[in-house]
């Protein structure tokens, strides 16, 4: 029996990329809740709404402190348990059975990102000249238009490289979706080398396709920026990139 066997590197890659789309759909989710919910944050946390944003703090110190995993296992365990609590509280019919643990992980997920997120978005949006926001200001736009028209356009540029970590994260974070009973690459991945013995093989094989998206992920934000960038700025990043 080889020591390492590349060929059984390249035979495991097909059969772990038929559950990439359950990766990607688990990574892009969560990407979604965290940036949606860390909008959400990072205003509460500049508008300095009160009660809210010491919530908001609160709530991230939390998610940052502690790790991914043992968020997955809170989810996947506690969200059961608060349904039953409300059902035994407010008569409630709660299915807790009919949740597949693809919403725990998604959950779990997503909340992770957001806290992360909330800071990336905070310190985006307060990069945009405040000179800009006055003038919105003094022409009747409220906060929220002017966040559409003006704040986000600009904040994104700053934001981008930042998200785009985030959803790589989110990606590879998707590889402990396995503590809520779903199967994606990593998860099968522990299936085939179950089956063959062969775990480093498929550890090497996981690695190459992560590393993959990655590099995909990098390609893809290269050319946003360039799209977003104004005038000086894309001219900045193709000298760069030459």
């Amino acid at each position: 029996m080889k020591m390492f066997d590349f060929n059984q590197v390249l035979k495991n890659i097909p059969e772990l990329l038929k559950y990439l789309p359950i990766t990607l759909e688990l990574a892009f989710l969560a990407v979604i809740i965290g940036i949606f919910l860390g909008l959400l944050l990072a205003i509460i946390k500049i508008k300095k709404v009160a009660v809210l944003r010491y919530l908001a703090s609160f709530y991230i110190s939390l998610i940052r402190g502690t790790p991914v995993l043992v968020q997955l296992y809170i989810a996947y365990f506690g969200i059961p348990m608060l349904f039953k609590f409300l059902n035994q509280r407010f008569g409630l019919n709660l299915q807790v059975a009919d949740i597949p643990g693809f919403v725990y992980a998604v959950v779990a997920l997503g909340l992770n990102q957001s806290a992360y997120d909330a800071e990336v978005i905070r310190s985006a949006l307060l990069s945009v000249d405040q000179g800009q926001i006055e003038a919105a200001s003094a022409m009747g736009m409220t906060y929220f238009q002017a966040l559409r028209r003006i704040i986000l356009p600009e904040a994104l540029t700053v934001a981008l490289p930042n998200l785009c970590n985030s959803l790589i994260s989110a990606i590879k974070g998707t590889s402990l979706a396995f503590t809520c009973a779903v199967v994606e690459m990593t998860a099968q991945g522990k299936i085939i080398g179950g089956r063959n013995y062969r775990n480093f093989e498929v550890y090497v094989s996981l690695g190459i396709i992560y590393w993959a998206l990655t590099i995909l992920i990098e390609q893809l934000q290269r050319l946003a920026e360039k799209k977003l960038a104004i005038p000086e700025q894309a001219a900045q990043l193709q000298m760069e990139v030459e």
